[in-house]
């Protein structure tokens, strides 16, 4: 699969409605850990189909960065059945992001 790139028109349907556990990662351009995070967030996407990959540019979308309490980026959310099931804030190692969407 490839990274969904979600924005509050397509959040709902993409995100809590899923029949699947999805990944989010909260993020910025101007991030520095959300650059590093970025290529692993890709290569996830790849290898993954058991769980939606998404991305949400907080620049671009801040009232759904408001509505989650985004106050770091980047900040790493797994929701399923529409509830967030893992959080996590910084750059993660790919192996702990399959472990939160595994645990959800």
């Amino acid at each position: 699969m490839t990274v969904l790139h979600i924005n509050k028109d397509n959040f709902q349907q993409e995100v809590l409605n899923s029949d699947k556990p999805v990944l989010v990662d909260f993020w910025a351009s101007w991030c520095g850990p959300c650059r590093m995070l970025s290529p692993v967030i890709e290569e996830l996407a790849k290898e993954t189909d058991h769980a939606k990959i998404c991305k949400v540019n907080v620049d671009e979308e801040p009232e759904l960065a408001r509505k989650f309490g985004i106050m770091s980026i980047p900040t790493i959310m797994v929701f399923k059945n529409g509830n967030i099931t893992n959080t996590s804030v910084g750059f993660k190692p790919k192996q702990e992001l399959i472990k939160m969407i595994h645990s959800a």
